[in-house]
């Protein structure tokens, strides 16, 4: 990597282990969502490598939220990357919480509570190029 390389936001040390944590959450979010429309009566079990991401949704959500709760300073454009991270967790996070609320009610419910994570998955994974 070169100097220049390194002095480009999206290559900041701070910047890429705060997507990583972000990107590390997308894919336990993804993963939890999958599990929850999961139709059990296809006969096929819900594969290990989706098990094992939904797992480690809260290990990575606390990261995530850890990493979000702290104050980024330098350039704009480091900050700026910093700022979009940070809302992304905050809306997932949110999303989340009001995942498991809603997970205790009717099965309709429990439905359309997976629908609407995924929506907020699907958006911030749209937002992608804001933190890239």
């Amino acid at each position: 990597m070169s100097a220049y390389d390194r002095r480009l936001p999206g290559n900041d040390s701070r910047i890429v282990t705060f997507r990583g944590a972000l990107e590390s959450l997308l894919e336990s979010l993804d993963a939890t969502v999958r599990i929850a429309r999961w139709q059990e009566g296809d006969g096929e079990p819900v594969p290990e490598a989706l098990q094992q991401s939904a797992v480690q949704l809260q290990v990575r959500l606390g990261s995530a939220t850890r990493l979000a709760a702290g104050k980024f300073a330098g350039t704009a454009a480091v900050v700026e990357k910093s700022d979009a991270i940070k809302e992304a967790v905050r809306d997932l996070d949110t999303a989340f919480v009001a995942y498991r609320k809603r997970l205790d009610g009717a099965l309709s419910d429990r439905d359309e509570a997976a629908l609407d994570l995924d929506a907020v998955v699907g958006r911030v994974k749209h937002d992608a190029h804001r933190w890239e």
